[in-house]
C-alpha cells in the first residue's frame, strides 16, 4: 500500500510537524497572555462575556474607552456594519447581532429569541464596559451579578421564570464589593503589621546577635577586670582586718612608751632624792674642812 517514504520526505514531515507543535504552544501562550490582559483591563466584561468576545468587542471599538461611550444598540451590531449598511441601502431587515453572535449565551437562546437575547446582553455588555472604563476598584462583581441576570433572562425565556430586578441585583453587588475591599484592607494591614512585626523581630535577633557576639569578644577582658576586681576586694579586705591589729599594736606601742616616761621620771625622782642628801653631807665636810685649814 503506497510507496516508502524517501529521507528527504521524511524531513519534511518531521519540520511540518515540528511547526504545528510549535503553533499550538504559541496558541496557548497567547490565550494566556489574552486571559490575564482581559482580567486585569476589564475584569467585568471577560466575567459576563467571555476573555474572546470581549477582546473582539474592545479592538474593534478601538479601545475600552471607546467600547464604553457606545450605546448598546452599537454594540449589539458592532462587526455587522456592510450588513447594516446593505440593508439601509436596500430597505431590507436590519441584522439582530454582530460580534456579540459568538457569545454562548445566544448560542443557547431559540430562533424566537436571538434577537431579544441580543439586545438584553448588548446592554448588559455596556453596562460592564463602563464599569470598567470608569471605576477605581477592579472588581469582577458586577459582571458576575450581570451574568446571572442573563441566565435568568435565558431561564425566562424558556420556562418562564420570573428574573430578579436590576435594582436588588445591583445594591447585593455594591455590598459584596464593599465586604470584599474591607477584608482586602484588613488583609494588607495584618499584612503590613506581619512585615513590621517580621522587621522588627530580625533587627531584635541581629542585635541579640551583635550583643553576642560583643559579649564573646569582652569575655576575657570581662574575666579579667572580674580577677583584678576579685583581687582588689581581697586587699581590700587584708587591710581592714590588718588595720585593726595595727591600731592596737600602735595602742600597745604607745601606752609602753608612755609608761617608760614615768618609770624614768620616777627613777630620776629617787636618784634625785638620793643624790641631794649626798650633796648636803659633802657640803657640810667641806665646810668643816675649810674652818679646819683656815685655824691652822
Amino acid at each position: 500500500m503506497g510507496q516508502d517514504l524517501s529521507p528527504v520526505d521524511l524531513i519534511n514531515v518531521q519540520q511540518f510537524a515540528q511547526r504545528v507543535m510549535n503553533l499550538s504552544e504559541y496558541r496557548k501562550n497567547l490565550y494566556e497572555y489574552l486571559v490575564t490582559k482581559m482580567n486585569d483591563i476589564a475584569p467585568n466584561l471577560t466575567s459576563l462575556i467571555g476573555e474572546m468576545v470581549g477582546a473582539r468587542l474592545i479592538s474593534h471599538a478601538g479601545s475600552l474607552s471607546n467600547l464604553a461611550k457606545c450605546p448598546a444598540s452599537t454594540l449589539q451590531i458592532l462587526g455587522a456594519e456592510k450588513a447594516l449598511f446593505r440593508a439601509l441601502k436596500t430597505r431590507g431587515n436590519t441584522p439582530k447581532y454582530g460580534l456579540i453572535f459568538h457569545s454562548s449565551f445566544i448560542g443557547r437562546a431559540s430562533t424566537k429569541n436571538k434577537g431579544r437575547m441580543a439586545r438584553y446582553l448588548a446592554n448588559k455588555c455596556s453596562i460592564a464596559s463602563r464599569i470598567d472604563c470608569y471605576s477605581d476598584m477592579s472588581s469582577s462583581i458586577f459582571g458576575e451579578k450581570l451574568r446571572e441576570q442573563v441566565e435568568e433572562r435565558l431561564d425566562f425565556y424558556d420556562k418562564g421564570v420570573a428574573p430578579r430586578k436590576n435594582l436588588d441585583v445591583m445594591k447585593a453587588a455594591i455590598e459584596e464589593g464593599m465586604t470584599n475591599t474591607v477584608s482586602e484592607e484588613g488583609k494588607d494591614k495584618e499584612k503590613e503589621n506581619g512585615d513590621t512585626t517580621a522587621k522588627k523581630s530580625k533587627k531584635k535577633k541581629s542585635k541579640s546577635e551583635a550583643d553576642g557576639d560583643a559579649m564573646d569578644l569582652d569575655k576575657p577582658a570581662n574575666t579579667a577586670a572580674a580577677e583584678e576586681g576579685t583581687e582588689k576586694k581581697k586587699k581590700k579586705k587584708k587591710h581592714k582586718l590588718e588595720e585593726p591589729q595595727d591600731q592596737e599594736m600602735a595602742a600597745n606601742v604607745d601606752g609602753e612608751q608612755d609608761e617608760t616616761p614615768k618609770k624614768k621620771k620616777k627613777k630620776n625622782r629617787d636618784a634625785a632624792e638620793s643624790v641631794e642628801p649626798k650633796t648636803a653631807t659633802e657640803g657640810k665636810k667641806k665646810k668643816k674642812k675649810s674652818k679646819t685649814e683656815a685655824d691652822d
